[in-house]
């Protein structure tokens, strides 16, 4: 199995030690700006391409299931209560009361001060709390606050921490300071497992998403992240492909294995198919595991026990049939 979490010198880059790579912000621009650049519309066009694979009856069925073990149960909204976070702790735990062998999420992602419910309400269970932090979605605050909020959530109980990278920062080429944040962060996570989020949306190109992706990853980085879900522009078949591309060739370089969060925008099971399909092609059946792939949702799980009942009775219950988170 390959390992996750590099330390910061434990392995080589593009053919160079990880300390040679970080040492200065013109040795890690260097590095950054020689990776490959992309080609948009052949990116774009093979993930169009990938979409329109057919996915049917028990293959359908199997799809289903691992896209429901691989979602992240999130509400991160201003007017979240207690009550609120242990509904959908509830509803992890039993996604459908009518039949207990829907899989259960992998997580419930919440903001840190909701960490605590969370862990109580999950006791016992093998779902997982993640938590926001760096002063999620904008991550525009000093770094000691940053890493206070990583430490309040992980003492709370987080098992995982979705981390903002400092957007600004990075589109200013300031790539050292982004990549001594996460270092910092990945310190402060101890046992929990680190989401770097990078906002594809605001990145503005491709490039910049292939460069944002490797130097989470040199960072050490468990996962990579597409998105908070609140921007316009979330997950999309292309940059996910784009993310799935660099954790496969960046665990060919280094043997460091590295996993893949679209968030934000994916709604539907038809939409999560077509995301399984771009990770089955592109970085292999290791990623087909909700250790290594996750979908960051709200909606999207209803719509998933909605197609699953349907699959089973061949009638569609419609949205009565679940409940309204």
């Amino acid at each position: 199995m390959p390992t996750t979490a590099p330390s910061p010198t434990g392995f080589a880059v593009g053919g160079a030690p990880l300390a040679d790579v970080t040492a200065s912000d013109s040795s890690l621009r260097r590095f950054l700006h020689g990776l490959p650049g992309v080609d948009a519309v052949g990116l774009e066009a093979r993930a169009a391409s990938l979409g329109t694979r057919s996915i049917k009856t028990t293959a359908k069925a199997y799809a289903i299931d691992l896209a429901i073990s691989m979602i992240d149960l999130t509400t991160l909204e201003g007017a979240d209560t207690a009550g609120k976070v242990r509904s959908l702790a509830a509803k992890a735990l039993h996604p459908d009361p009518t039949d207990r062998t829907v899989p259960r999420p992998a997580a419930l992602c919440v903001y840190p001060d909701m960490v605590e419910i969370a862990v109580a309400a999950l006791a016992g269970s093998e779902v997982k709390v993640a938590s926001v932090a760096t002063a999620f979605p904008a991550g525009r605050t000093a770094l000691a606050v940053k890493l206070a909020d990583v430490r309040d959530a992980v003492a709370a109980g987080a098992d995982e921490v979705d981390m903002v990278i400092d957007r600004g920062a990075f589109l200013a080429g300031h790539y050292l300071k982004v990549y001594e944040e996460i270092v910092a962060v990945k310190a402060e996570c101890g046992a929990a497992r680190l989401k770097v989020i990078f906002e594809t949306g605001e990145l503005s190109t491709y490039d910049n998403i292939r460069r944002a992706s490797w130097l989470g990853m040199v960072a050490g980085a468990d996962f990579i992240k597409t998105s908070t879900g609140k921007v316009a522009v979330n997950a999309t078949p292309a940059n996910t492909l784009l993310m799935l591309e660099a954790v496969r060739d960046f665990r060919a370089q280094t043997g460091v294995q590295v996993g893949v969060k679209p968030a934000g925008g994916i709604r539907t099971s038809k939409d999560a198919i077509k995301f399984l399909v771009l990770v089955n092609e592109t970085a292999g059946d290791d990623w087909l595991d909700n250790h290594w792939f996750r979908f960051g949702a709200s909606s999207l799980l209803n719509d998933l026990l909605m197609q699953r009942q349907k699959l089973a009775t061949g009638r569609y219950s419609g949205p009565d049939y679940v409940t309204v988170d």
